[in-house]
């Protein structure tokens, strides 16, 4: 009979062969309801699970990505679609598909953002985004690849705590909170026009509001140095509703 030893080298083996060639996502829902994660590739990538799919209350799904990948990732919730995979969602929606095909979802969404790898840079680039806004909280946490290896996330529910100007209500319940942007629309809120660049575009009072609650993540257009992660793991769990 072959050691407990040799059969976990020939696993980790294996496991080393399966993501040689890109990176393995693990999506968790630890939320107490379904989740439809969102994705979108960025130019020119594939949109993996052919841009979206269901995921039951603690199931979890492995997606691998090629070297260099770029895209999104975001969760919809109160989804309902027929067998031909039209419907709606009350949060995150893309027009009204199952698989998003080109489409990223309906702000306010709380948006999973990767780089994986550069023609200039090894790298993984990736952080938690709330500048479309938020609707659920969601985490993205490297599994190997040594220190400085941070976590991205906004781990707390804004809904709860979301300031009545940025509510997004859904049958007398907060379903999502606006970033200041899409609440204000206006250049100095969105970072455009004559605030599009880092000395004009300083974070708002929601900004800092956000910042205070999920230190984590990136919160509005200019973030980076607090928020925006480098590392270069194997593979990364991201998590809707993780733990506290």
């Amino acid at each position: 009979m072959m050691p407990t030893s040799t059969y976990l080298f020939f696993f980790l083996l294996y496991l080393s062969f399966t993501i040689a060639d890109g990176t393995q996502l693990i999506l968790v829902n630890n939320c107490k309801k379904s989740v439809w994660p969102g994705i979108l590739g960025g130019a020119g990538q594939p949109s993996p699970k052919d841009g979206g799919f269901h995921l039951n209350y603690s199931e979890e799904v492995v997606i691998d990505v090629p070297e260099r990948w770029s895209g999104r990732i975001w969760g919809r919730q109160g989804c309902i679609f027929n067998e031909n995979g039209q419907g709606s969602c009350k949060t995150g929606d893309c027009t009204g598909q199952l698989h998003c095909k080109g489409t990223s979802g309906v702000p306010p969404t709380t948006v999973i953002e990767m780089t994986l790898g550069t023609s200039k840079s090894a790298l993984h680039y990736y952080d938690v985004s709330l500048v479309d806004g938020f609707n659920l909280p969601v985490s993205m946490v490297p599994v190997g690849g040594g220190v400085g290896c941070g976590i991205a996330g906004c781990e707390i529910d804004l809904n709860l705590c979301c300031p009545s100007a940025l509510e997004v209500k859904q049958e007398g319940k907060v379903v999502g909170c606006k970033s200041a942007c899409l609440a204000m629309q206006s250049a100095r809120y969105c970072c455009t026009g004559n605030y599009a660049n880092p000395r004009s575009c300083k974070p708002t009072l929601f900004a800092h509001l956000f910042k205070a609650i999920c230190p984590r993540a990136y919160t509005y257009a200019y973030d980076d140095s607090s928020s925006l992660n480098t590392c270069r793991a194997p593979r990364y769990v991201i998590t809707f509703c993780p733990p506290i």
